[in-house]
């Protein structure tokens, strides 16, 4: 198998955390708008929650794969 590229893995752990930082953010812009007249915003915003979440999960385990190699 051929080398590893360069692999930018302190930019993937950036990116990770940006993540989780926007994560924060929809989520607390969802509850504000939860059971008001903009509840339908809210559930998308949490619907998004859910993928940004999934996103940092993954980018969390590639990390510490990367880490272990």
């Amino acid at each position: 198998m051929p080398p590893h590229p360069s692999i930018p893995a302190p930019e993937l752990s950036s990116v990770a955390t940006a993540l989780d930082d926007l994560t924060r953010r929809v989520t607390s812009i969802g509850e504000g708008l939860a059971n008001t007249q903009a509840d339908w915003v809210a559930q998308d915003l949490f619907a998004v929650e859910r993928s940004l979440r999934a996103a940092h999960r993954r980018l969390t385990t590639l990390n510490e794969r990367l880490r272990k190699e």
